[in-house]
């Protein structure tokens, strides 16, 4: 029987998720358990990745589950050779975990930017720097990074988010060019979730006087438009064909246009979508 291409791209392999706990993360575990990988699995809360990890072995492949915090830069390392010597390869790695924060530049402070720039930014560096080695010395490596559809635009009182978003885009997009150059067998994608329903909205934090769960309750009635399933599904085909970029949603899809087309305009549509956001119903009211 011939293989299809995601057997062939995924069965046997070894891969590393971060943020596996839950949404997304615990979406690609399952799916790429389905499809015969091993797995490496991390989050900050191990309780949750346990759980992740229990219903991968269900499906009959090797499970690794660890408490890791991305942002321990030492730990990070002693982790990518624990995870070398226990599987005794290293194929792909998913930099999935991520946090978002709602405030505006005026009442942010300095340690809120800070906070979201080492787990979103730093933490996509600090594993990738750890398993770099790994991936090429497999011969067919793939590293994907998790970025986001605010990483493509702008969005109001998402400075700190937008600018992680954008280092992740930036870091990774230069990864590509420089595995290319180097002839590395290492492929890079760099993915561009739009509205999917995890809980990072709903474990936002905010600026002091802003109201986070309020904010989040109408992201998830209003702009959270996929599963955390579809998402998973469309990485995974953008692995198989070694996309360089994956656009998970129409809406993705539809502000990177714009983006591309008119960068004030997707300015203006942020404004906008920010304004949406604010006339959100409260709890007990009627859209």
């Amino acid at each position: 029987m011939t293989k299809k291409p995601q057997d062939a791209c995924f069965a046997g392999k070894v891969v590393v998720i971060t943020g596996a706990g839950s949404g997304i993360g615990r979406a690609l575990a399952v799916r790429l358990a389905g499809l015969g990988a091993d797995l490496a699995l991390c989050d900050v809360d191990a309780d949750a990745v346990e759980v992740t990890a229990v219903r991968c072995e269900g499906l009959g492949v090797r499970v690794r589950a660890d408490r890791l915090d991305v942002t321990e830069r030492e730990a990070v390392l002693a982790y990518a050779e624990k995870v070398r010597a226990h599987f005794g390869t290293v194929h792909q790695m998913y930099n999935n975990a991520g946090i978002a924060y709602y405030g505006e530049v005026e009442r942010e402070t300095f340690k809120d930017i800070e906070r979201v720039l080492d787990v979103n930014f730093w933490g996509v560096v600090n594993m990738t720097k750890a398993f770099l080695p790994h991936l090429i010395e497999s011969g067919d490596g793939h590293v994907i990074n998790v970025s986001s559809l605010f990483g493509l635009i702008t969005y109001p009182g998402q400075s700190a988010y937008n600018a992680s978003k954008f280092a992740v885009r930036g870091f990774t997009e230069c990864l590509r060019q420089e595995m290319l150059l180097a002839r590395h067998p290492v492929h890079v994608t760099c993915v561009h979730p739009g509205g999917i329903k995890t809980a990072v909205a709903r474990n936002a934090t905010a600026a002091e006087g802003m109201d986070a769960a309020g904010i989040a309750r109408a992201f998830d009635r209003r702009l959270a438009l996929h599963s955390p399933e579809m998402a998973a599904d469309t990485i995974v085909e953008g692995v198989v064909r070694r996309r360089a970029r994956v656009l998970v949603g129409a809406e993705a899809k539809a502000l990177d246009l714009l983006g591309r087309i008119s960068p004030v305009g997707s300015q203006r549509f942020g404004i906008w979508m920010s304004r949406l956001i604010r006339l959100a119903p409260r709890p007990g009211k009627t859209a």
